[in-house]
């Protein structure tokens, strides 16, 4: 049949054969469905009834009316159904694919890749609780959005109509149109293999009680340890082996049936996301004539016990355990998890192949629910429990909860193998719950020796570096921070905080974003998106919340035109193993790991201030006017993302070697809060004889602006006040006032650090030397002095370094997190 250009054809083809007076409805309406509070509609005649404008809203029903006082949209008054409907397919029920058993009669995409897909039957169905029953198997198989209720007052989309609850309206289309594709409802669930539709439950005495009794098994009925259908096919000697992936080579129960009754090719299939109750399928002539339904018979197996999963009742006054009993289901299936008070799940982009951290939405959270269970309630007419959804109620109290007992902790994701706490490699895919890591990689492709020698870690390290020859590092120490990049990705989601690498170069075509390129590979599979950098604090937490709730295997900030500014949510994630905040979507606080590499590069840019401490720096210099016009013979990027598995090798290998060795740590200088970091990466690096790949990060320290600032301004102070504290007022009026040197130097320093229309302003002033109280610069520190004035007032004081000290002396360690590098109080 040709395919309708308009509503009024479409509904001619789906009611062929209607006589009167029955009529099926129509309803047409602008604006939002949710919106709209009439939903009578009106019957529908051929020629007479308008289904125009494709603008509005259109809906029709598949039953038909007959008419008493008028026609009314009312189950007593329906006088057939024409088929029935499958709503939300490909979104909250089973992808289309599903389907292909039976091809539908007609499919409409109603939204972006959500569908409705209709079955025509091959005669009117007067007998409503048939069809009814019908519907509730299709939902309970996962097919249909569990609120599909009532086939004979059920509205669906007509094609030629826009669907309002989208923005902007989404135009209906109409994708598969095969009215003469007409089933009966034998063959519907055949087909499809779905449980037998149970039409009506006959009333007993007692019933009621004997349901209620059950209750005592509690709420949760923990799936079987062994399938029940493999159970019954080895009792009655039908079962022969496994085949894998949830397959089973079988006998078939038919097999006098089969030419020359050969017994092969039959096969029974576990329960999955498509096939809730599993599969039967046997390739001789009767393939199409036996399926799961007619297996379950044979083995005596309902389709309840059949689905194997746990079970769990709803009942008055449980809540607590049944959202309980919910949380352990989603844990059982082990595809869910928690992640800083969220549950999530790891999901793989089709498109790209890219896997993320995906927090459940609640909507998905039902689906999710549905499918690790069987939920039953109560229902008084039946007088038995019978099949339901997750209760909204239910799942919003499981999904607002502040903590999970049941979900494993989710740190991140490892694009390769990666390292537990104590040095040793885990090898293997998926999660893996000594690090909280889900693995996603072919462990078959990375080849990393058990113990590797010193020697084999020589030869790793001289293949990386061979991929760096052609880079123009100015200096020894920048090749090794290069190289400390390639390690650090190669192992950041086992390291608890790693430092942010930034290339850096005098001019454009220096080769910055090819480095980072390189680095980037080493972290995982695909090329990462470069994000702007941050103009603000709360941007910068907003952008980073988002970015990490998925676990990028890195974050890039290309082609700087500032400096690295120290925001405190971006230092946090550099020194802290997670970072909290509000997710934008999201209704409660969420925390997130902070397991990604961070990469920025920049022409002259670099960290400034608290960045200078967390961010190793790698220095590019050509050292020709034109960097664009060098000739390159290599492109070592290609190289490591055609072989990115033998490379990662490479540095896991050397990594590995470092820790098998056994050998004492080099001497160097501490670099606070990446104590891990240099035990692994660090520490191989100076063990085969590079220079210390975090050199830069002690002459940032050095050359810090905030330092320096400081340092002016402690010497300037002492020489006009020396170890008298005065406070604000008083050292702005002796730098204004003063003649001298001293007082010069003073107001200087001051309208450096607070000017304001030319004037120093007092209250930027304290509030500067507030926040840098404490910090020793060249011997001095500001420290406020005890008194009872209410204003406050500063001293610079004068503080005896570590080298200072005699040997004689014994000293105490002192770490202190924000002053690295600089001299350090002691108590003698």
């Amino acid at each position: 049949m040709s395919t309708p250009s308009n509503n009024e054809e479409f509904l001619q083809a789906v009611f062929a054969g209607l006589t009167e007076p029955h009529r099926p409805f129509v309803l047409g309406f602008d604006g939002k469905p949710k919106e709209r509070k009439a939903w009578g509609g009106n019957p529908w005649q051929f020629g007479k009834t308008s289904t125009e404008n494709p603008s509005l809203n259109w809906y029709f029903t598949l039953a038909t009316y007959a008419p008493d006082d008028g026609y009314h949209r009312q189950e007593k008054h329906c006088a057939g159904i024409y088929g029935v409907m499958l709503d939300d397919v490909g979104t909250k029920a089973l992808p289309l694919e599903r389907l292909a058993a039976c091809p539908p009669s007609i499919v409409i995409e109603t939204s972006p890749g959500n569908y409705q897909a209709t079955y025509l039957f091959d005669q009117v169905q007067t007998d409503l609780s048939r069809v009814k029953a019908l519907n509730q198997s299709m939902v309970e198989a996962g097919m249909c959005d569990p609120g599909a209720k009532s086939p004979p007052t059920r509205w669906g989309r007509l094609p030629f109509a826009s669907n309002g609850k989208t923005e902007p309206a989404f135009e209906c289309k109409l994708v598969e149109f095969h009215p003469e594709r007409r089933y009966t409802i034998d063959e519907i669930v055949e087909r499809l293999e779905l449980a037998p539709p149970i039409e009506s439950r006959k009333k007993a005495p007692g019933r009621k009680a004997a349901a209620i009794d059950r209750n005592a098994d509690g709420v949760y009925v923990p799936r079987p340890d062994e399938n029940e259908v493999i159970a019954a096919l080895k009792k009655r000697g039908l079962y022969k082996q496994p085949l894998g992936s949830g397959k089973h080579d079988v006998s078939c129960p038919w097999r006098g049936e089969h030419t020359d009754q050969i017994d092969g090719g039959a096969a029974y299939f576990e329960p999955s996301d498509l096939y809730p109750v599993g599969g039967f399928k046997c390739q001789h002539s009767h393939g199409d004539k036996y399926r799961i339904g007619a297996l379950l018979e044979h083995l005596a197996v309902t389709f309840q016990a059949a689905k194997h999963r746990p079970t769990i009742k709803v009942e008055a006054g449980e809540l607590h355990r049944i959202v309980d009993a919910a949380e352990a289901v989603l844990a059982e299936s082990a595809r869910y998890y928690q992640r800083g008070g969220l549950i999530v799940s790891v999901n793989t982009a089709p498109e790209s192949g890219a896997t993320s951290i995906k927090p459940v939405s609640q909507p998905a959270l039902v689906r999710a629910l549905s499918g690790c269970a069987s939920w039953l309630r109560y229902d008084a007419r039946a007088e038995d429990f019978v099949t339901s959804d997750p209760p909204a109620r239910h799942v919003q109290v499981l999904f607002d909860s502040e903590r999970y007992e049941h979900l494993p902790a989710l740190t991140g994701i490892a694009r390769q193998p990666h390292l537990r706490a104590d040095g040793s490699l885990v090898r293997e895919a998926g999660f893996d719950a000594a690090t909280g890591l889900f693995g996603v990689f072919d462990a078959r492709l990375f080849d990393v020796p058990n113990k590797p020698t010193r020697q084999q870690a020589l030869q790793a390290l001289a293949e990386l570096r061979a991929l760096l020859t052609e880079f123009a590092f100015a200096s020894p120490a920048d090749e090794a921070a290069a190289l400390a990049g390639i390690l650090t990705a190669a192992i950041r989601p086992s390291l608890p905080a790693a430092p942010m690498f930034h290339v850096r170069a005098p001019q454009i075509a220096s080769g910055k974003s090819y480095l980072s390129g390189i680095i980037s590979a080493f972290a995982g599979p695909g090329t990462p998106s470069a994000v702007a950098f941050p103009t603000s604090d709360e941007e910068c937490q907003k952008q980073l919340l988002a970015l990490l709730l998925e676990a990028p295997s890195v974050v890039v900030f290309d082609n700087l035109t500032t400096d690295l500014i120290p925001f405190k949510s971006l230092c946090s994630a550099l020194t802290e193993a997670f970072l909290t905040g509000r997710i934008l979507g999201v209704s409660k606080t969420a925390t997130v790991g902070t397991r990604s590499l961070f990469l920025s590069s920049g022409n002259n840019v670099g960290p400034v201030k608290d960045m200078a401490r967390r961010c190793i720096t790698v220095s590019l210099d050509p050292q020709v006017e034109t960097p664009a016009t060098r000739q390159f013979t290599g492109d070592p990027l290609a190289a490591v993302r055609g072989y990115r598995e033998n490379y990662v090798s490479l540095a896991l290998t050397v990594i590995r070697a470092w820790i098998a060795s056994g050998e004492a740590h080099i001497n160097c200088k501490p670099l606070a809060s990446y104590s891990q970091w240099g035990a692994w990466v660090r520490q191989p690096l100076l063990w085969l004889g590079l220079q210390d790949p975090a050199e830069r990060v002690f002459e940032q320290l050095a050359q810090d602006p905030d330092r320096e600032t400081l340092g002016r301004l402690l010497a300037a102070w002492q020489r006009v006040h020396g170890n008298r504290p005065a406070m604000i007022r008083e050292a702005v009026s002796a730098a204004e006032t003063g003649f001298a040197d001293d007082a010069k130097n003073l107001r200087e320093c001051l309208l450096e650090i607070s000017e304001e229309r030319g004037e120093i302003n007092r209250r930027r002033l304290g509030r500067w030397i507030a926040r840098h109280q404490g910090r020793i610069v060249d011997g001095l520190r500001f420290v406020r002095a005890s008194g009872t004035t209410s204003a406050e007032r500063w001293a610079a004081e004068s503080v005896m370094s570590v080298s200072q000290v005699s040997s004689s002396h014994p000293v105490e360690s002192v770490t202190d997190d924000e002053t690295d590098n600089e001299p350090v109080e002691v108590l003698l």
